[in-house]
């Protein structure tokens, strides 16, 4: 399984290109065996340099620029490597999922925890337009 598609690396250049000022995460990779999870939100005009939230399961997830290539390249036990999550799709602004790992000392996709890091971002930006609505 390829963890950069055609169609996938077309949609992180093009959020790359247009830069969004929140934007929502397109990729979810993960380790198979552990804790470590990369949510990316945009890929570099290299074509290795993805940018999003990185959590290596030390409990302090943290935005920055990662290597697809390097990612790609780890052997896990078992013969295992880093995985896409095929069924991944963001639902919330980037700002939501970090935090939502600040708070929980790792990634989440719980639909509980990013929803009060969201109201937690609503309330300390209430006119920010890339949050999503109540509810939402």
């Amino acid at each position: 399984m390829s963890l950069l598609p055609e169609t996938l690396r077309a949609q992180l250049l093009a959020q790359g290109r247009a830069r969004p000022a929140d934007p929502v995460p397109l990729l979810r990779l993960f380790h198979p065996l552990g804790p470590a999870t990369w949510l990316a939100t945009e890929l570099g005009g290299d074509g290795d340099t993805l940018f999003g939230l990185a959590d290596l399961g030390f409990g302090c997830p943290e935005l920055g620029y990662f290597s697809i290539g390097e990612i790609g390249a780890l052997r896990l036990p078992f013969g295992l490597r880093i995985a896409r999550d095929l069924h991944f799709t963001g639902t919330h602004p980037l700002s939501v999922y970090a935090a939502a790992a600040r708070h929980k000392g790792a990634i989440t996709q719980c639909p509980d925890a990013l929803a009060r890091a969201a109201a937690r971002l609503r309330a300390a930006r209430p006119d920010d337009p890339e949050l999503p609505p109540q509810g939402g």
